[in-house]
């Protein structure tokens, strides 16, 4: 099997050294990416480590598709103990840094302990020998610098672009519990909180640079070939709108989450559909080696904002469920976001939320000043900082999250199957984990189509679907790719049985449970605010336990055969 190539890079804070640790062992039993990240925190995060504190760790990781060519690879995964949902959470972003990471000649770099000064940590091409170039640069003048000043410094001083940093915003500084990692100024490690950890350890930002050759097989099958023609030739409208191209269809099967979660459909949809973000759209972007080229660089003549996107779920956090309905508005609330690094989905909804609490629907003045608010914990905003679940009684709210995380679009209400997926996600309630919800919307292949209504069927389905996105997750490939890189693709791409694919997939969800559970997460956390009014959703929930080979409360059970997630996670070389 293909995996990615290189030392594990350790990176220690406390101490201002860096070391390299071979990991071939499990780069092969892991691949990459999520999988990889999964196993070394299983193996050194302590299961009772304070997600803000020095004893939990940060890594970023590629995997082999990173040495490719080809379209739907400009990717890299992080993962950490969040500080918004309380357990182990991996987050990936788009951009051009993935190439820039492999550059170095790391396979993972893994940050640990904590700085007292304010940090940027600068990592250089591994040397001959395999000694790592790693310089440790205080920048006290950069405290609750905004993203893009970030990149303009190291432009100016270090002769990097966005494409070569990974950095933090004044959200990350102040421990926002939704604080993104910001890559290539706008791509964001965006779910679960990973930049407030990244700011805990007083690092604003990490810089990769350097060309070293991966010690890998590159001759790559012909389905790489036929994956980026494919990519080039499509004329799928996400090439126009992005996901915003599901707005109005979301909308029409009452998905579409409005004030607060409180209806499912919005009587403004039009006004932020897709059509209105590719009006504003003046010109083609993408992530590296890729030729789908789906992201939107959008621009308003009229008040001069300009950001990429708004993607869908952006539109529903900051859009429908505020009771917004321009698209201009939504716009400005995205290039905040960006600015300040945060997370728009989990933003908008807990200021979706204080709307609510003051009847305040529709006001995007008001919105954009909470969003400052948030990052630099200013007044009523400290608290809105410690997102939904932690706030929503003080504001009379209900608890519009899974595990601690903030809903994201694609109701689960009118799409029953993506809202069983909601429930058993282990990072929460992210619609990426699972991504049942193209099943369910009346687009998908007529065989593929299931209906939206009840679970009857659906566990085994959601169970290959979860295995199947951390083996790309850990490849790493983006999910856009779905329909171009077929099972039979995927398998030839890192040249395996698809078969052992959907394997590493269980055996990566299994040890994030089993991380968790130790942390007390059972099934009681696997649930949703509307769980009852799902027909069988009970009887659902351990159905897929059992298709796991879990207990029926949710947790891993010790199989005694050497199979135990604690034996998973496999010893480096």
């Amino acid at each position: 099997m293909r995996h990615a190539q290189g030392p594990l890079l350790t990176i220690d804070l406390t101490e201002r050294t860096a070391s390299t640790t071979r990991i071939d062992d499990r780069l092969a039993s892991f691949v990459g990416g999520r999988g990889l990240n999964t196993s070394l925190a299983y193996d050194r995060i302590p299961f009772d480590a304070d997600p803000l504190g020095p004893e939990n760790r940060l890594y970023l990781s590629t995997g082999p598709m990173q040495y490719s060519t080809t379209s739907y690879t400009g990717r890299m995964a992080a993962t950490s103990l969040s500080p918004l949902t309380n357990g182990l959470c991996s987050s990936n972003a788009g951009g051009f840094l993935s190439r820039n990471f492999t550059g170095a000649g790391y396979a993972a770099v893994e940050i640990v302990g904590a700085s007292d000064d304010l940090l940027a940590v600068h990592v250089r091409e591994i040397g001959p020998g395999g000694e790592p170039d790693v310089t440790f640069e205080a920048v006290d003048d950069l405290a609750e610098a905004e993203v893009s000043a970030v990149s303009d410094r190291f432009a100016e001083t270090h002769e990097l672009e966005p494409e070569h940093v990974a950095c933090v915003g004044p959200a990350g500084e102040n421990e926002v519990r939704f604080a993104s990692i910001m890559t290539s100024d706008t791509r964001a490690f965006g779910r679960g909180g990973l930049g407030a950890v990244l700011g805990a350890k007083g690092v604003k930002a990490l810089t990769f640079a350097g060309d070293a050759a991966p010690e890998i097989d590159l001759d790559w099958p012909d389905e790489a070939g036929e994956v980026h023609r494919e990519a080039a030739t499509s004329d799928s409208i996400m090439k126009r709108q992005g996901t915003t191209s599901v707005t109005e269809l979301a909308n029409e099967v009452d998905a579409l989450p409005s004030y607060y979660f409180a209806e499912t459909s919005f009587e403004g949809a039009e006004g932020i559909s897709g059509d209105r973000v590719e009006e504003k759209k003046y010109k083609k972007a993408t992530c590296s080696q890729c030729a789908f080229a789906c992201k939107l660089p959008t621009r308003d003549e009229a008040t001069g904002v300009e950001t990429e996107g708004p993607e869908f779920e952006t539109v529903m956090a900051f859009g429908s469920n505020a009771g917004v309905d321009d698209v201009v508005d939504v716009m400005r609330a995205n290039e905040l976001c960006d600015e300040l690094g945060m997370d728009t989905i989990s933003c908008g909804d807990v200021v979706s939320m204080f709307l609510e609490s003051e009847d305040e629907f529709g006001n995007a003045g008001l919105v954009r000043s909470l969003v400052e608010q948030i990052a630099y914990r200013e007044g009523v905003g400290d608290k809105l900082a410690e997102g939904v679940h932690r706030a929503h009684e003080e504001f009379g709210a209900d608890d519009w999250t899974v595990k601690g995380m903030a809903f994201s679009g694609h109701d689960g209400r009118a799409l029953n199957g993506q809202g069983l997926a909601f429930a058993t996600a282990n990072r929460g309630a992210d619609h990426m984990y699972g991504e049942f919800y193209p099943y369910e919307y009346p687009l998908v292949d007529p065989d593929e189509a299931l209906d939206p209504q009840g679970l009857d069927g659906k566990p085994p389905k959601l169970v290959a679907k979860e295995n199947r996105n951390a083996v790309l997750d850990s490849a790493v490939v983006c999910k856009f790719s779905r329909g171009t890189v077929t099972d039979d693709r995927l398998a030839a791409l890192l040249d395996a049985d698809y078969d052992d694919l959907q394997a590493l997939g269980a055996r990566i969800v299994e040890l994030e449970r089993a991380f968790n559970n130790a942390r007390g997460f059972d099934r009681s956390d696997d649930t949703l605010p509307y769980a009852d009014a799902i027909e069988g959703f009970d009887a659902a929930l351990s159905e897929y336990y059992a298709l796991r080979g879990w207990n029926d409360d949710g947790t891993v059970p010790d199989h005694g055969d050497g199979l135990d997630p604690a034996s998973a996670a496999t010893a480096d070389d």
